[in-house]
């Protein structure tokens, strides 16, 4: 019986000695596995092509993740209070540096405002991709509105336009 020689590559030093040549700085030589010749696939092979969008992503995998009740819980949360933040963990706790980033800009600027943890229930963060078209967390509502997440607010902070808009929805 025949054998078949596939290419497995092994992980490259992290280390290198810094008396070590320049020329030996080369990618490690590809080990090989063994496998009979007479391995074949008879079965057809489908592949999925996924999109690098991370909307399409989003849409094909929490299709339906927004009930009716479920929206309109979020319309009354948004709706309810000025400032609202849905994030990974609590504005005393955050659970992961961009909700922590938000929480920091909001309490530098004196902003009383309302977190939710995502992270508590998969079924309101995954309606909330969809309720908001945005993908990630942490997400910021102002004034019923959604304003953003993390690198949209740092900027808006940055320009002053947030601080605007706290202003803005705190006297209406």
């Amino acid at each position: 019986m025949g054998y078949q020689s596939l290419p497995v590559l092994s992980a490259p030093a992290m280390v290198i000695p810094s008396k070590v040549a320049a020329s030996s700085l080369s990618p490690p030589r590809p080990r090989s596995l063994c496998f009979p010749r007479a391995l074949t696939i008879t079965a057809p092979v489908v592949f999925r092509v996924k999109s690098n969008s991370a909307r399409n992503k989003l849409a094909s995998s929490t299709r339906c993740a927004l009930t009716p009740a479920l929206k309109t819980t979020l319309d009354k949360v948004v709706t309810s209070h000025k400032v609202v933040l849905f994030m990974k963990g609590t504005k005393d706790f955050p659970q992961c540096g961009f909700s922590q980033t938000v929480v920091q800009i909001l309490k530098s600027l004196d902003v009383p405002f309302e977190s939710v943890n995502i992270l508590e229930n998969e079924m309101l963060r995954q309606g909330l991709k969809e309720y908001s078209s945005w993908p990630t967390f942490p997400q910021l509502y102002i004034d019923g509105e959604f304003f953003g997440g993390c690198d949209i607010t740092v900027e808006a902070y940055k320009s002053g336009e947030l601080q605007e808009q706290v202003e803005k929805a705190m006297c209406s």
